[in-house]
């Protein structure tokens, strides 16, 4: 063996996994240029490696839990990745001109694909699963959640940051009777959501958050803030009040992580969400500190590890016919260690998912949790 391949198989042991073992979680090695490459790449050379075919595992979401459970990205930090992570500190990669960048790159690749990943409402984010046992059940819980714990009622006028294909604003406004605006820098998104919700009220845009100036009851934003940027954080709350009225609530849902060191994933940076940066908690009410009052702030993290397992059943699912739609075999791959390295990421407890409630000047009497 190599230098590279003695360094990588230690490393590996130290998470209880063994190159071409009998577990489902060991690593498969299809080509020994994968220890030098992965040497040479770290976590950005993992990914790739795996899109290349260089190697293969069956329960890859363990394997990727193994591996954060041992902190082993972090000991291979080859210097050529510290350049897109100090890049990302000197250039503000979310500004209003980049900010539709990410619609291009990720939703926009194919309304299809999302129409056999995801539940009947397309709903592009972690499912609610504390009384569910299906995907469709956990995304309408979710849904009915972050209702529930804005207070909404009918006749209230409601903004969606970050509407995606409109499953929240369909959902406020046939079960609650709610007006929701949706802005998203999708044009796809928008595309389709503009026609299944065409007879119902709601109004989804093609707009970036910064232009909205106009003034509602309630305003959420599901699944957007991963795209805001460190540098916009301040900016982004500012916006968002500005928009609320004095009484009204705002409901934010995002992913977070647990330090800043694994806020810039490469791998996912280059090939899944381009600017893409997750919060630490620090972050967000510092941001929010003398904007908004924190009323609530829920953590249920863990739930999205079943979602992305059942994202990836129904990929597997229907992967013939996403092979005849034109997704062929490297797309696959890359989808497939997005899903499941997600997963692995929130069974690990690295990556977290909070729901964190705001007001302006504080409910009388104080706020009452919903779970």
């Amino acid at each position: 063996m190599n230098t590279a391949e003695v360094t990588i198989r230690g490393l590996l042991e130290l998470a209880g996994i063994e190159v071409n073992g009998s577990n489902a979680y060991d690593l498969q090695v299809n080509d020994p240029a994968f220890y030098r490459r992965l040497l040479s790449g770290g976590p950005l050379g993992l990914g790739e490696t795996y899109m290349d075919g260089l190697w293969d595992c069956p329960a890859l979401d363990v394997l990727i839990c193994k591996v954060l459970r041992a902190d082993l990205e972090h000991s291979i930090s080859p210097l050529k990745l510290l350049w897109p992570m100090l890049w990302s500190k000197l250039v503000n990669l979310q500004s209003k001109r980049r900010a539709f960048n990410i619609g291009e790159h990720h939703y926009d690749i194919g309304n299809d694909l999302y129409q056999h990943m995801l539940d009947p409402r397309m709903t592009y984010t972690c499912g609610y699963w504390k009384d569910a046992d299906n995907l469709n059940d956990a995304q309408e819980a979710k849904l009915d959640l972050v209702c529930r714990k804005i207070g909404l009622q009918a006749g209230m006028r409601v903004l969606d940051i970050g509407c995606g294909w409109g499953s929240f604003a369909g959902f406020a406004a046939e079960r609650y009777g709610a007006e929701v605006v949706g802005v998203t820098v999708s044009r796809e998104q928008i595309a389709l959501g503009q026609v299944r919700y065409r007879d119902l009220n709601v109004d989804l845009r093609f707009q970036d958050y910064r232009e909205v100036r106009e003034r509602f009851d309630r305003i959420v934003s599901i699944g957007m803030f991963e795209h805001v940027g460190p540098k916009n954080y301040r900016g982004y709350m500012q916006v968002v009040e500005s928009c609320l009225v004095d009484d009204g609530l705002f409901l934010l849902h995002t992913i977070g992580t647990n330090t800043t060191k694994t806020a810039v994933d490469p791998w996912t940076d280059k090939y899944i969400f381009p600017g893409g940066v997750l919060p630490v908690a620090g972050q967000i009410d510092a941001a929010a500190s003398g904007v908004f009052i924190m009323e609530d702030w829920h953590n249920f993290g863990t739930h999205y590890d079943p979602t992305l397992m059942a994202w990836m059943a129904n990929i597997d699912a229907h992967r013939d016919e996403l092979r005849r739609l034109g997704y062929d075999e490297r797309f696959y791959r890359m989808w497939r260690y997005f899903l499941l390295s997600s997963a692995g990421s929130a069974r690990a407890r690295r990556n977290q998912l909070w729901q964190i409630v705001y007001s302006k000047r504080g409910l009388d009497g104080g706020y009452e949790s919903v779970r």
